[in-house]
Protein backbone atom coordinates (compact mmCIF):
# COMPACT_ATOMS: atom_id res chain seq x y z
CA UNK A 1 0.00 0.00 0.00
CA UNK A 2 1.43 3.17 -0.65
CA UNK A 3 2.50 5.72 2.15
CA UNK A 4 -0.41 8.56 2.07
CA UNK A 5 3.13 11.19 2.88
CA UNK A 6 3.18 10.82 -0.77
CA UNK A 7 -0.21 10.94 -2.23
CA UNK A 8 -1.14 14.85 -3.52
CA UNK A 9 -4.14 16.01 -3.04
CA UNK A 10 -6.03 14.90 -5.54
CA UNK A 11 -5.12 11.37 -5.09
CA UNK A 12 -5.68 11.61 -1.39
CA UNK A 13 -9.69 12.31 -2.09
CA UNK A 14 -9.69 9.74 -4.53
CA UNK A 15 -8.53 6.98 -1.96
CA UNK A 16 -11.15 9.17 0.35
CA UNK A 17 -13.70 8.42 -2.36
CA UNK A 18 -13.01 5.15 -2.67
CA UNK A 19 -12.96 3.69 1.18
CA UNK A 20 -16.45 5.67 1.28
CA UNK A 21 -17.60 3.46 -1.43
CA UNK A 22 -16.37 0.26 0.22
CA UNK A 23 -17.78 1.52 3.86
CA UNK A 24 -21.45 2.01 1.56
CA UNK A 25 -21.63 -1.34 0.27
CA UNK A 26 -21.47 -2.83 3.45
CA UNK A 27 -19.95 -6.33 2.33
CA UNK A 28 -16.95 -5.38 4.95
CA UNK A 29 -16.46 -7.05 7.78
CA UNK A 30 -16.59 -5.32 11.23
CA UNK A 31 -12.61 -5.05 11.40
CA UNK A 32 -12.22 -3.94 8.07
CA UNK A 33 -14.58 -1.20 8.19
CA UNK A 34 -13.03 -0.40 11.79
CA UNK A 35 -9.36 0.27 9.46
CA UNK A 36 -10.99 1.67 6.20
CA UNK A 37 -12.64 4.16 8.44
CA UNK A 38 -9.59 4.98 10.40
CA UNK A 39 -7.51 5.15 7.37
CA UNK A 40 -10.41 7.08 6.49
CA UNK A 41 -10.01 9.69 8.99
CA UNK A 42 -6.31 9.74 8.38
CA UNK A 43 -7.09 10.80 4.70
CA UNK A 44 -9.33 12.99 5.47
CA UNK A 45 -7.06 15.10 8.05
CA UNK A 46 -4.60 14.94 5.37
CA UNK A 47 -6.41 16.69 2.96
CA UNK A 48 -7.49 19.64 5.30
CA UNK A 49 -3.77 19.91 5.44
CA UNK A 50 -3.57 20.30 2.28
CA UNK A 51 -6.67 23.09 2.24
CA UNK A 52 -5.28 24.97 5.27
CA UNK A 53 -1.82 25.39 3.39
CA UNK A 54 -2.78 25.88 0.09
CA UNK A 55 -5.19 29.15 1.93
CA UNK A 56 -2.26 30.19 3.81
CA UNK A 57 -0.28 30.66 0.16
CA UNK A 58 -3.13 31.93 -1.61
CA UNK A 59 -2.21 35.74 -2.96
CA UNK A 60 -4.41 38.12 -4.59
CA UNK A 61 -2.84 40.27 -7.35
CA UNK A 62 -4.13 43.99 -7.45
CA UNK A 63 -3.35 46.15 -9.15
CA UNK A 64 -1.84 49.58 -7.29
CA UNK A 65 -1.28 53.03 -9.21
CA UNK A 66 -0.22 50.84 -12.42
CA UNK A 67 1.97 48.24 -10.72
CA UNK A 68 0.48 44.65 -9.45
CA UNK A 69 1.20 44.09 -5.66
CA UNK A 70 0.64 40.36 -4.02
CA UNK A 71 -1.77 41.13 -1.07
CA UNK A 72 -2.39 38.17 1.42
CA UNK A 73 -5.76 36.64 0.81
CA UNK A 74 -7.76 36.67 4.07
CA UNK A 75 -10.83 35.59 4.86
Amino acid sequence: MESIENLNFEETIKKLELIVNELEKGNLSLDESVKKFEEGIKLSKLCNEFLNNAEKKINILINNEGKLEEEKFEI
